[in-house]
């Protein structure tokens, strides 16, 4: 049973940062490419990060690049999200995911999800 299980979100002030985890379990964790989408109140989920198996790919939305860096541990089957220069605009609930590689980033190509973790940004 593969689970994806976030943590690290909260609520800051404008400018501050966040690091978000996701632990996964059930898997081959360095098989998987791993993403980030975000969900904001009222709007679609959409795609801000992702990396390969290896690590050495990422992919950004241009809303987050520059501001946000995607890595993973293949040792500890964990994937993180650093997010600096929080914005209000950042405000979603945020979700790890994972799936095989090739295809593109749509969310519809993702296997497994986690539950998500909320981060508020206040201005």
């Amino acid at each position: 049973q593969v689970q994806l299980v976030e943590s690290g979100g909260g609520l800051v002030q404008a400018g501050s940062s966040l690091r978000l985890s996701c632990i996964a379990s059930g898997l081959t964790f360095r098989n998987y490419v791993m993403a980030w989408f975000r969900q904001a109140p009222g709007k679609e989920r959409g795609f801000a990060a992702a990396i390969s198996g290896g690590g050495k790919t990422t992919s950004y939305a241009d809303s987050v690049k520059a501001r946000f860096s995607i890595s993973r541990d293949n040792a500890k089957n964990t994937v993180y999200l650093q997010m600096n220069s929080l914005k209000p605009e950042d405000t979603a609930v945020y979700y790890c995911a994972a799936k095989r590689p090739g295809g593109s980033m749509r969310s519809d190509e993702y296997s497994y999800w986690g539950q998500g973790t909320q981060v508020t940004v206040s201005s």
